[in-house]
């Protein structure tokens, strides 16, 4: 797979694994507050027999560890270390099989029940979704990529000065 060089054909790879970064704590609180504000029943594709409660302490708990691991790759993208960026690379490609997964499980249950108008716009929006997410994690991955072959190269054949990937 060929690494990107911009972020938006216009702005940096750093640029873009920042914006990655705060999106991705930004998105967590926004989920957080939504679990405890909105009256939503959550289903499992899996435990399905699991309380209410259980199901949204565990959500919570991922949310928790999607802040911590975004708040490593912003560290890790402003200390130019590719080690504290590897956990987002890693679990984001993981997180982009699972919402598509849920996306069209969710769209077929919406089909099954007889509701075609909502199973089409969920599949639609959902798949935007994992596209906007798939290149986020892209962004991320060839800047992961760069940082990671600057610091093999070593201290001495590194460029004495930055360049704006």
């Amino acid at each position: 797979m060929k690494p990107l060089k911009t972020f938006l054909g216009f702005a940096s790879l750093r640029t873009g694994t920042l914006v990655a970064g705060v999106a991705g704590i930004i998105v967590a609180i926004i989920g957080i507050i939504v679990i405890y504000t909105v009256q939503v029943e959550f289903k499992t594709i899996v435990l399905d027999w699991l309380p209410q409660d259980v199901v949204r302490i565990v959500i919570v708990i991922n949310f928790a560890m999607a802040i911590l691991i975004s708040i490593l790759l912003i560290a890790g993208t402003l200390k130019r270390n590719a080690f504290l960026m590897m956990p987002w690379v890693i679990l984001a490609i993981m997180l982009a099989i699972g919402i598509l997964v849920s996306v069209i499980y969710t769209a077929v249950q919406f089909y099954i029940n007889g509701k075609s108008t909502e199973g089409t716009l969920w599949i639609v929006l959902g798949i935007i979704a994992v596209i906007i997410y798939v290149y986020m994690w892209l962004v991320v991955f060839s800047y992961f990529t760069f940082i990671r072959e600057e610091t093999k190269r070593g201290a001495y054949i590194k460029d004495p000065f930055r360049r704006h990937y």
